[in-house]
């Protein structure tokens, strides 16, 4: 356990120009005492680490020392080799620096490591786009994507409902999600972070300028926050179901899952029959008729009046359609 740490404080003072007790302590999940018995350790095995003292001091390593990747197991390098997405980075422009990085890296390994591109490679494979979908590379990608690399301001032209606007624009991150990119950036004006999606823009501009990122920005937590508060803006309208226990099991396939799991949590307990009432978070009554048409005999819908009166009708089409 303890190897494994100093190699890994290594890897973060190689990474890194300097880094501070309390930093290291961080990322090593140990004590800043701990961290001060490490840095001791790894001096009298020959690493030259140095202390620099005073409120801005920190460890870093002398003479520019480096360390080679001789230490790593097979699953380690194998989950290295995991983490790139070729189509994601071919759409970048990135595929060639891509390459050769993979390259470096496996000239760096053991000989023994060093079929774990082909070995994770053959095993694992990421498909970012949904089913029975054909997306299109953004043309405007790469350019949006070395502005995120170099931390370059940029004016985008961007296409919202019927009309073009114009933003300056601070670019964080991308994300592609189920074959769509997007863009996480600060707009310069307001000062917030929003979302915007790539293909809707229609000129991207690069300024020589670069910005100072905010380095408590989290792109995963951020991602994550604005994709639940878009899903639950969609929902504006409520239900109410009687579900059997097949519905029950299949709701989460045919609505949003997060609502629907949400839903069946605050059910009562089943009737007689084994039915369960849910009042359910929709967008629409028109999207919960098409959603829930899915579940066919397993759902009965109680209310609005409406949406009942739609699946009465389609029961009665349905009856004449089949019927002797």
């Amino acid at each position: 356990m303890r190897a494994a740490r100093l190699i890994t404080m290594v890897l973060l003072l190689q990474s890194r120009t300097s880094m501070t007790a309390a930093e290291l302590a961080r990322e090593l999940e140990v004590s800043e005492r701990t961290v001060t018995r490490d840095a001791q350790a790894l001096a009298e095995a020959g690493v030259p680490v140095y202390a620099d003292r005073g409120r801005a001091g920190g460890y870093r390593l002398l003479g520019g020392y480096r360390t080679r990747l001789t230490g790593l197991a097979r699953g380690e390098a194998e989950a290295l080799f995991l983490s790139g997405v070729p189509g994601a980075l071919r759409e970048m422009g990135l595929a060639d620096a891509a390459f050769a990085a993979r390259l470096k890296v496996s000239a760096a390994l053991l000989p023994s490591l060093r079929d774990a591109s082909r070995t994770a490679a053959q095993r694992f494979h990421l498909d970012a786009p949904a089913w029975f979908t054909d997306p299109e590379t953004p043309p405007l990608l790469p350019e949006v994507a070395e502005a995120v690399w170099d931390d370059r301001r940029i004016t985008a032209r961007y296409r919202r409902g019927g009309q073009e606007v114009e933003r300056e624009l601070e670019p964080y991150g991308l994300v592609l999600k189920a074959g769509v990119w997007y863009l996480c950036a600060r707009a310069t004006r307001a000062g917030v972070f929003r979302v915007y999606r790539v293909d809707r823009c229609t000129a991207v501009d690069l300024h020589e300028e670069r910005f100072e990122r905010d380095e408590e920005f989290d792109l995963p937590a951020f991602w994550a926050e604005q994709a639940e508060r878009f899903a639950r803006s969609l929902l504006l309208a409520e239900v109410v179901v009687r579900l059997s226990g097949e519905g029950v099991r299949r709701l989460p396939y045919a609505v949003d899952p997060v609502s629907a799991r949400a839903a069946l949590a605050a059910a009562d307990a089943p009737d007689g029959q084994g039915w369960v009432a849910v009042t359910l978070p929709v967008e629409s009554e028109e999207v919960a008729h098409a959603q829930l048409t899915a579940l066919g005999p397993e759902v009965e819908v109680l209310s609005p009046p409406g949406l009942r009166a739609l699946f009465a009708r389609d029961a009665q089409r349905i009856a004449r359609l089949y019927a002797p």
